[in-house]
């Protein structure tokens, strides 16, 4: 049952997260600077989850050896939004997503590396799937013109993502309730940009109800949903299988692109969608594919030396 919880937690997680690029391209044409976006939505977020908190009756109260986790993982998501927004100066924000999506792969290494956390053939299969599709969305017409520098940027952010999640599941803060931490990491992320907007340009204004509204959004859905949800996952089924399950943003992007900016629906599109659809399939059924091919193999064994 928390298997089940923790996949469809993951899913929600990597879809929510997609739609980043749905609020904050209408924020970036308005001349906001990401900046001041990135201040906004931890703001709004982490005043979002005050109040549900309050309303939950959740206790605020953490112990003082897990605030430097807390501070280290708000350094993370820090880094990892960061480098994400910059990455939307290089390229189209649908192909920085896929890119971004690359965290999978530095979530296994560093569980692999430093944690010797096993990796089955399943998955492993999985993440060459899901980098396939991945690379199907980026490329248009057999070329990938992309910066050199925007390309280091968001693998940047990956690295981040990565470090993130593999924090949330292995250090002490692993059982603080996924609100709670969120909202801690919230608040250093707010803080964190509110410097770095003060030594360039200040913090923004907010320029009209709209961008209001999107950032309203861009805090709520893939913020506070994909975090809690995210942590929640980490909990259910660790940190490699939940980062493989972020397969489904770029799918999220892509769609968002299509149906909402009006970017044309090819080929490679539908081909990159349905290696990542599979991807996505193969983890959720890992065990039970696992399973099956032993008791497969087990009967061929059987079979053979009876014959």
């Amino acid at each position: 049952m928390n298997n089940i919880k923790g996949f469809a937690y993951g899913i929600l997680t990597s879809a929510t997260f997609g739609l980043i690029p749905l609020f904050t391209l209408p924020l970036m044409a308005k001349g906001m600077q990401f900046d001041s976006i990135l201040f906004y939505r931890f703001l709004f977020a982490a005043i979002a989850l005050t109040g549900i908190m309050t309303y939950k009756k959740e206790s605020f109260r953490v112990e003082k050896r897990e605030i430097p986790v807390l501070i280290l993982l708000g350094f993370f998501y820090t880094a990892s939004a960061m480098f994400l927004f910059w990455g939307y100066n290089f390229m189209s924000a649908g192909i920085a997503t896929t890119l971004h999506f690359t965290y999978p792969i530095f979530v296994t290494l560093i569980m692999l590396l430093f944690f010797r956390e096993k990796t089955s053939w399943v998955t492993l299969l999985a993440i060459g799937l899901a980098i396939c599709g991945v690379a199907r969305l980026s490329i248009n017409e057999g070329e990938m013109k992309l910066s050199a520098l925007g390309v280091f940027i968001v693998l940047l952010s990956a690295v981040g993502y990565a470090l993130y999640i593999t924090t949330v599941n292995k250090s002490r803060v692993h059982t603080m309730t996924g609100r709670k931490l969120t909202f801690y990491v919230f608040i250093i992320s707010t803080f964190l940009f509110a410097i770095k907007a003060g030594s360039n340009e200040g913090i923004q204004p907010i320029p009209d109800v709209l961008s209001l509204v999107n950032l309203i959004l861009l805090a709520i859905v893939p913020t506070v949903i994909s975090n809690i949800t995210l942590v929640l996952a980490v909990h259910n089924i660790g940190g490699t299988l939940t980062a493989v399950l972020g397969a489904m943003e770029p799918v999220t992007a892509v769609f968002v692109g299509v149906l909402v900016f009006g970017e044309p629906f090819t080929f490679n599109l539908a081909i990159g969608i349905l290696l990542i659809i599979i991807a996505v399939t193969m983890i959720i059924l890992s065990k039970s594919i696992q399973k099956t091919l032993r008791g497969l193999r087990r009967a061929l064994f059987h079979y053979s030396v009876r014959n």
